[in-house]
């Protein structure tokens, strides 16, 4: 077996020749990648692909379980050494060190848990649960048996758990008894309950308990502790096809439907991996910390999967940064001498409104790399991360990737390239971005806006939306045929480093998360007295960006108590973070003859741009421009 470090980028020359080799020989390099993992067999073809099915396959044929990848083969060097450093919602609570042989025999405990609940290989599990090691555990087992598991953001609501359940026909969902959250007690398993009581398909839940609170639990809901002791911690890993299913991870599109993704086991393993190594820089010895949700991708591909194939040590932190004070990152730094923090741009942004005193208070002197994800950080932000958290010593990885493409496709390598603020730089080694005009072609000019593509697959690329491939296609890959869309506009400096320059389609990204604004428009207009809403994004000083809610009545209300009622209908059916921050009633939307909202327009009046709104003297109802724009009721 191949020495991964040997691909590593270790210079800036090192980054141009892998880089050059990557592009020239794509199949030869991935497969040299692919030869430092460990196989139970070896693939018969390293890539098959079809940008018009749209159809990839990587490494078909070859045979292995990713979690002999993350676990079974660091028993040798590293069982002693921390796996998982798990940092309790409340300070006062004992922070936990999961060895990887200890993670081990957690994983093949709950593996056998789930076969002795009747789940097996393609089976799908739900996984609904907070911030603590046991999540980790779910996610290591479910992969160990073959079964998909589909993690649910644990702050989404009983509605959005539901329909993620039935549209990716889980047969399990394990939860919790409750969650902390700063200083509330979250009621994860009543949110379940409402949830399945419009589920069929789960036959069994399996219930953590966590929080101590009082639940109901029904016939066929198990405590996971009882289900522990019934089993041993020997359970062999379930041999898996590289293009077998790994998990389902769902993420807003922009029609009401989540889009359940699917990644796939050999590629996706490869990929986070070696994007883990080479932009982290990570060493033997360092403390990783990445302080999002597993429930996103973020906390997929950079707190399970990839530092743990790299035989890292992954900190999950279970609460909030401003509880039980604005200096809670900051104390974890000191108190397990984090090496690398990576982080969003909205929780830089909001701690940096607070003063430096909790900052100043903490001995920050371990951290040798800064990351940033979810989201384009802004220069100020950038700034006051370079100076307050890095002391100017620690580069800053500004990363831009999507659940779709699975891990990082660009970034500056830390240390090792040039870093730019506001830029997420370079292209990750093996990728291969294009700017496109409208019409499809690519542009050669520097310091131009357009439209980000990328024309070579990847190995973690998203393989399909569960049970909807046309739409797969649809949204990827018809717009610009031959090239994977995703979304974003960009625009490349004199020196070929990249900038995003946001969406070009209806996702909002508020505070890193993707929203699409169709499923927060069909939840408002629920509402009895609601006829039409529209929902944009508008840029906010601590969010990056907001939701603001133009809605249309079809009689007079009082607007604080409909405007109230609006957001709570909204916090229901998908979750709190989906609230639009500001709800504007309108008597009308701009509209085109065809009967198209111009959401257009309507950014340029939440961004108070309304000097550069342009020609709409062609729309259906021209004069109810002016009419929003007057309207001082929001």
């Amino acid at each position: 077996m191949e020495n991964i470090d040997n691909y590593i980028a270790k210079s800036s020359k090192d980054y141009n020749n892998l880089y050059k080799e990557s592009i020239k020989n794509p199949e030869s390099f991935w497969e040299k990648i692919a030869s430092t993992f460990s196989w139970k067999k070896k693939w018969n073809n390293v890539l098959s692909y079809d940008f018009n099915k749209p159809e990839f396959k990587w490494f078909e044929g070859g045979k292995l379980n990713i979690t002999e990848n993350c676990l079974d083969r660091h028993l040798i060097e590293r069982a002693d050494q921390t796996a998982i450093l798990f940092e309790p919602n409340n300070p006062e609570e004992e922070s936990k060190k999961i060895s990887y042989k200890e993670l081990h025999q957690k994983v093949c405990e709950f593996s056998n848990v789930l076969k002795n609940n009747k789940v097996k290989k393609g089976d799908r599990v739900c996984i609904y649960m907070p911030m603590v090691p046991e999540l980790t555990v779910a996610v290591l087992a479910c992969a160990r048996v073959g079964a998909v598991h589909s993690v649910v953001f644990a702050g989404f609501s009983a509605t959005a758990l539901a329909a993620r359940i039935n549209d990716s026909q889980c047969k399990m969902l394990i939860t919790a008894d409750g969650s902390f959250r700063g200083n509330k007690t979250i009621a994860l398993k009543e949110i379940a309950d409402k949830a399945l009581l419009d589920c069929k398909t789960i036959d069994t839940t399996i219930v953590l308990k966590r929080t101590g609170q009082k639940i109901l639990m029904n016939p066929n809901e198990k405590w996971w502790h009882d289900e522990i002791l019934k089993v041993d911690d020997s359970c062999p890993a379930t041999e898996m096809d590289s293009e077998d299913m790994l998990f389902i991870l769902y993420t807003s599109g922009s029609t009401g439907k989540p889009k359940g993704m699917v990644h796939s086991c050999g590629g996706y393993m490869i990929y986070t991996a070696y994007t883990f190594l080479n932009v982290f820089q990570y060493k033997p010895n360092d403390v990783y910390w990445c302080t999002a949700d597993i429930g996103w991708i973020t906390g997929h591909s950079y707190i399970v999967y990839g530092p743990l194939l790299c035989g890292a040590t992954s900190v999950m932190f279970e609460g909030v940064p401003s509880y039980p004070n604005y200096d809670r990152f900051w104390n974890i730094c000191e108190k397990h001498k984090i090496t690398h923090f990576y982080t969003a741009p909205t929780a830089i942004r909001a701690l940096a409104k607070h003063p430096l005193s909790f900052v100043q208070n903490s001995n920050l002197s371990s951290l040798k790399v800064l990351g940033s994800v979810g989201e384009p950080i802004n220069e100020e932000a950038w700034n006051w991360y370079n100076v307050n958290i890095g002391k100017k010593k620690c580069p800053i990885v500004d990363t831009w990737w999507q659940t779709e493409t699975g891990g990082i496709m660009l970034s500056s390598l830390a240390g090792i390239t040039d870093q730019k603020p506001t830029f997420a730089t370079k292209p990750m080694i093996g990728i291969q971005p294009v700017l496109l005009d409208s019409s499809g072609n690519e542009i050669n000019e520097k310091n131009k806006d357009g439209i980000l593509a990328i024309k070579f697959p990847w190995p973690s690329i998203a393989r399909t939306i569960y049970g909807d491939h046309n739409r797969y296609k649809n949204v990827y890959f018809s717009a610009y045929p031959g090239y994977y869309f995703p979304g974003d506009g960009a625009l490349i400096d004199n020196e070929n480093n990249y900038r995003i320059t946001g969406r070009v389609d209806d996702v909002v990204i508020v505070s890193g998360h993707n929203l699409g604004t169709a499923p927060i428009e069909d939840a408002i207009n629920q509402h009895p007295n609601v006829v039409e809403s529209a929902v944009i994004g508008y840029p906010h000083e601590i969010k990056g960006n907001a939701l603001r809610a133009f809605v249309i009545l079809m009689k007079p209300e009082d607007n604080i108590q409909i405007k109230d009622e609006i957001k709570a209908l909204v916090s229901k059916t998908i979750g709190p973070i989906a609230k639009p921050d500001i709800i504007q009633i309108v008597p009308g939307l701009p509209k085109t003859r065809s009967g198209k909202i111009m959401r257009r327009i309507l950014r340029k009046i939440a961004s108070d741009e309304i000097d550069n709104i342009g020609d709409v003297s062609t729309l259906l109802n021209p004069e109810v421009v002016d009419q929003i724009i007057n309207d001082s009721n929001i």
